[in-house]
């Protein structure tokens, strides 16, 4: 296996001086968190046997291992992505084969099988934003030339696809539970096809726990959520920075705590291959409401498409948003889009930028819509933790911006 570690060659996004986010970008803990409403959404948990992992991609790298993914293989990848979907393939020491998608992100079919070849022994496809792709023909295209299905669910941990959760279609599906649950660390791998018995975990050690657990909380008072626990805590998180703070200078070299991908960090570290998920995470992912996320989520999308529609120079990359969909954020597909992205981060406006920095040598010539999705898709929040006045705001600095950019274009 190879290591793959934080020196990648990928571009670095720029700081750029731009202010905090003024709401939070992705979910943050609240009492309301586990308030009941709503329908119940079925989730990837739905979908087969389940292994809580720390992030995402070290479910990629243990699903890899489960198929015997290893040097000599190639693996079919979307030119839609981002960096982890692709360090646990190269960690895997296999071939990342590069395939198209459409405009629409649907899977290019004509273009992956003209991009099969013997060493070929997974398709790994992505429900992107939360809507899925067309999983029964997927599934039927795999079984057609003996390849597995990777079930890509980082975006849509809720959902469903004809009647069945997503993650059921994949040999083996991943998902990412931090982007949906107001939690530090979290992935999961789940198959609907083959036992999971074979992959064990253990704990990560207390301060793992501790760091999960105290990251949570300080994400959620960050963003005026839990104050009466803030205020109680106040003492001893103050003892905690300070105490880090000395510790930290007198070991820089010492192995971090928790994995890169909690802090938005790029690389794949192997340390967590076989790492639980925390227990602070772990009972998050119980006790939160997931009818009141899928019902919140799909609320404020809705509301953000209706306040944006018709505005001048984008449109959403999705015309609709179908039953049983769950969406992870709201992307925005913008004409000139850096001027407004640069407007918005000034003002404290919340922006992802998915498949921004793509794996080197992945450009226009091999996927046209993929090189446009990653510059012109700006997407915004659309968690279930956003208050009714952060909502607000936030579509109201989108509108002006937009009108603005509109005015003053020659």
């Amino acid at each position: 296996m190879t290591t793959v570690g934080q020196t990648l060659p990928l571009a670095e996004a720029p700081s750029a001086g731009y202010p905090e986010s003024h709401v939070p970008v992705t979910p943050v803990l609240s009492l309301a968190s586990f308030g009941r409403g709503g329908e119940r959404i079925p989730s990837v948990l739905d979908a087969g046997a389940a292994r809580l992992v720390t992030s995402g991609r070290v479910a990629i790298a243990l699903a890899l291992r489960e198929m015997g993914i290893g040097p000599g293989d190639a693996v079919l990848v979307p030119s839609y992505h981002c960096a982890s979907m692709i360090e646990p393939v190269v960690w895997a020491g296999a071939r990342p084969v590069f395939y198209r998608i459409r405009p629409d992100t649907s899977v290019d079919l004509i273009d992956v099988a003209a991009k099969l070849d013997a060493d070929c022994k997974v398709l790994m496809a992505t429900n992107y934003y939360g809507f899925p792709q067309d999983l029964v023909a997927l599934r039927a295209f795999c079984d057609a030339r003996g390849i597995a299905l990777l079930e890509d669910c980082a975006h849509c941990f809720l959902g469903q696809h004809k009647g069945k959760p997503v993650g059921s279609y994949g040999d083996y599906a991943i998902a990412s539970s931090m982007k949906f649950f107001p939690m530090y660390e979290g992935g999961v791998l789940v198959s609907a096809r083959h036992s999971l018995a074979g992959v064990h975990l253990q704990p990560a050690g207390k301060g793992f726990e501790a760091k999960a657990a105290i990251n949570t909380l300080e994400d959620s008072f960050a963003y005026g959520r839990l104050f009466v626990v803030r205020a109680l805590l106040a003492l001893p998180l103050w003892l905690k920075d300070v105490l880090w703070g000395r510790l930290k200078g007198r070991k820089e070299s010492a192995p971090s705590l928790a994995p890169g991908s909690s802090d938005g960090g790029f690389g794949f570290d192997p340390r967590w291959l076989d790492k639980r998920s925390s227990l602070c995470s772990r009972l998050l992912l119980r006790l939160v409401s997931r009818p009141r996320m899928g019902a919140l989520r799909r609320r404020n999308y809705l509301k953000l498409q209706a306040a944006l529609h018709g505005l001048p120079g984008c449109r959403p990359l999705f015309a609709t948003l179908p039953d049983g969909v769950c969406p992870w954020i709201f992307p925005l597909l913008v004409d000139r889009p850096q001027p407004l992205f640069r407007t918005l981060k000034m003002q404290g406006v919340p922006i992802l930028r998915f498949g921004e920095y793509p794996w080197p040598g992945v450009d226009a010539s091999v996927c046209p819509a993929s090189a446009d999705l990653s510059q012109r898709v700006l997407s915004f929040p659309c968690h279930q933790e956003l208050r009714e006045a952060e909502l607000d705001w936030m579509i109201s600095q989108i509108k002006d911006a937009l009108l603005q950019r509109s005015a003053t274009a020659p």
